[in-house]
């Protein structure tokens, strides 16, 4: 028996479970079972999306929202000129963002693309969804999206659609691997609930403890079926 056989026996015993189980390990992970889920978000789609920016909201998560992507530009410009922010943006190299209107819309504003670095003070992603319960992004990693714009820079803007906003996490993940296929999964997706924050200096909640201290959610009401 090698090191590792008796690793996974030892486990395997602290569990009672017999070899052979691992079918119904299996079973279990490829049904993906349901928790119980908040009654709240289990509403129709308008009630879904309006309870995402309520609960985003109440973690200091600022929110706009536009009807096209022509609009994206201007939306992200206001979001700097309101917090006295410089033009330069780090852009996450997602088709759907490089291909917007910038020099039309907003001019002034200084792009380029790739991962943050310590220098960037404002960055720009695409959620992969939006989850109504709590308020929470969900980030794809990949090509499209480095994971350092999400925790570098300490204002963090995200664009995000109304058709991927889901009312649970479950629903979220249903939809993820729909759309990258079973068990390709990205390496990293990262579930994002308000700014980055700490409340263990004297009680007193402290924010960009650990990451981004403002974020900014752009939804954009695509009028596509969820």
């Amino acid at each position: 028996m090698s090191a590792r056989d008796e690793i996974l026996g030892a486990i395997r015993d602290s569990l009672k479970r017999a070899p052979g189980d691992e079918a119904a390990v299996e079973a279990r992970l490829s049904g993906h079972p349901r928790g119980i889920v908040p009654q709240r978000s289990q509403v129709a789609r308008e009630a879904q999306i309006a309870l995402f920016l309520e609960m985003a909201e109440k973690v200091q998560t600022t929110t706009a929202r536009v009807t096209s992507p022509e609009e994206l530009p201007e939306a992200l410009a206001d979001f700097l000129k309101r917090h006295n922010l410089g033009g330069r943006i780090k852009l996450a190299p997602h088709p759907e963002l490089e291909s917007l209107p910038w020099s039309e819309k907003a001019p002034t504003l200084t792009l380029a693309a790739g991962i943050a670095e310590d220098s960037d003070e404002v960055s720009l992603t695409r959620a992969a969804g939006g989850v109504a319960e709590t308020g929470t992004l969900m980030l794809c990693s990949g090509p499209e999206g480095p994971t350092t714009l999400n925790f570098l820079p300490e204002n963090h803007v995200v664009v995000l659609k109304a058709s991927e906003i889901r009312g649970s996490y479950e629903e979220v993940w249903d939809r993820l691997r729909r759309d990258y296929g079973e068990g390709k999964l990205p390496r990293t997706v990262n579930c994002i609930t308000g700014p980055s924050r700490t409340g263990d200096i004297e009680q007193t909640i402290q924010l960009g403890a650990h990451g981004p201290r403002r974020l900014h959610v752009i939804l954009w009401d695509d009028g596509e079926e969820a």
